[in-house]
C-alpha cells in the first residue's frame, strides 16, 4: 500500500513537472514572443501576452458599454436612442484610450512618460475643442431632458424658428421666411431660450391698436372681438377678448388678444386682422390717430420797436 502511494506521488510529481517546464513553460514563451525595446525600467515589451490581454480586455469593455448603452437608453424613444449611440460611440474611444494606457501599466509598461508628453497634446485639444464638448453636452441634455423636440417653435437671438432636426451638436430650424439657422446646443443650456411650444401647441397672441381720444371705447372693443372670432386661425376656446391698455400720449391704447394653435404663421394672421380693423374703423368713422407733439417757442430777449420798424422797413423794400 505504501509503495503504491510513494509511486503515485512520484507520477504527480512527474506531472507537475511536465505541465510546469513542458506545457506552462512552452506558453509563457509563446506569450513573452513579440518587440522588445530598450532595458532596464526603460524596457518596454510589446508581446503576445500583452496583444491578448489587450483584446480581452476590449471585449469585456465593449460587452460593458453596450450594457450600460441599453440600460440608459431602454425608455427612449427611437429617434433619441440613435442620437444617443453617437454619444456612446465618443465615450467608448476615451473608455478604449484608458483601457489600454491601464493594461500596458499591469502588463508592467511604464506609462508615465507616455502620459508626460502627451499632457500638453491634451491640454491644446481641450482648449480647442471646448467649445464643441460644450455642444455635445447640451446634445445630451437636450435628448435626456426632452427641453427641445422637433416641430417645437423657439426664439433665439431674435429670431424665431421651427425646429426640424436635432444633432448632437447642433439643432436646426427653419425661420418664417425659409431660412435655415444652426443654432449650437450649448446656448441651449447657457442662454435663455424662448420656447413657444414646450408645454402644448397653444398660445396667446396680440394686435395691438390707438385710437383717438374721444371715440366710442365700447364700440372698439366690439369691432375688434367681432374681427378676433370671425379670424381663420383663431381659436374660438378659449375666447378672444380685448384690453383697454392704457391711456397713451396720443390714442386710447387697445389690445385684441387670441390664441392660435400654429405660432409659426402668427404675423400672416396679425397682418389679416390689422387689415380688417384698418377697414371696420373706416366704416364706422373711428380714427387712428397720428403721433402728436405741442412745440412751443420761448423768446429770451423781447423784440425792441426799432428792431420792428427796421423789420418793416425791409419788408417794405
Amino acid at each position: 500500500m505504501v509503495k503504491i502511494l510513494i509511486i503515485m506521488q512520484e507520477g504527480f510529481s512527474k506531472v507537475e513537472e511536465i505541465i510546469e517546464k513542458d506545457i506552462w513553460g512552452t506558453l509563457k514563451e509563446f506569450l513573452d514572443l513579440g518587440l522588445h525595446v530598450g532595458s532596464g525600467q526603460n524596457r518596454i515589451d510589446i508581446t503576445v501576452g500583452l496583444l491578448l490581454l489587450l483584446t480581452v480586455a476590449f471585449i469585456i469593455t465593449t460587452f460593458l458599454l453596450k450594457w450600460l448603452r441599453i440600460l440608459l437608453t431602454r425608455r427612449m424613444e427611437a429617434d433619441d436612442k440613435l442620437k444617443f449611440i453617437s454619444v456612446f460611440k465618443f465615450i467608448r474611444y476615451v473608455v478604449y484610450v484608458v483601457v489600454i494606457l491601464l493594461t500596458m501599466s499591469a502588463a508592467g509598461i511604464d506609462i508615465t512618460l507616455l502620459l508626460t508628453a502627451s499632457a500638453a497634446l491634451f491640454v491644446g485639444l481641450g482648449l480647442a475643442l471646448q467649445d464643441i464638448f460644450q455642444d455635445i453636452i447640451g446634445g445630451i441634455f437636450i435628448i435626456t431632458d426632452k427641453s427641445v423636440h422637433v416641430g417645437d417653435i423657439v426664439e433665439v437671438d431674435g429670431k424665431v424658428g421651427k425646429v426640424f432636426e436635432i444633432k448632437l451638436r447642433t439643432t436646426r430650424a427653419i425661420t418664417r421666411d425659409d431660412k435655415v439657422i444652426i443654432i449650437p446646443n450649448h446656448h441651449f443650456i447657457s442662454d435663455i431660450i424662448y420656447n413657444y411650444t414646450q408645454n402644448h401647441k397653444t398660445t396667446r397672441e396680440k394686435v395691438i391698436i390707438g385710437v383717438a381720444y374721444g371715440s366710442d371705447v365700447v364700440l372698439v372693443t366690439q369691432i375688434l372681438e367681432d374681427i378676433a372670432k370671425n379670424q381663420q386661425g383663431v381659436l374660438k376656446n378659449p375666447k378672444p377678448f380685448v384690453q383697454f391698455d392704457d391711456f397713451g400720449d396720443s390714442a386710447l391704447m387697445f389690445s385684441v388678444n387670441f390664441f392660435i394653435t400654429d405660432s409659426f404663421s402668427d404675423p400672416r394672421i396679425k397682418s389679416e386682422m390689422r387689415y380688417k380693423i384698418d377697414a371696420q374703423f373706416r366704416e364706422n368713422n373711428v380714427t387712428i390717430p397720428f403721433p402728436q407733439r405741442d412745440v412751443h417757442i420761448f423768446q429770451r430777449t423781447p423784440f425792441q420797436h426799432s428792431q420792428v420798424g427796421k423789420l418793416e422797413t425791409k419788408n417794405g423794400n
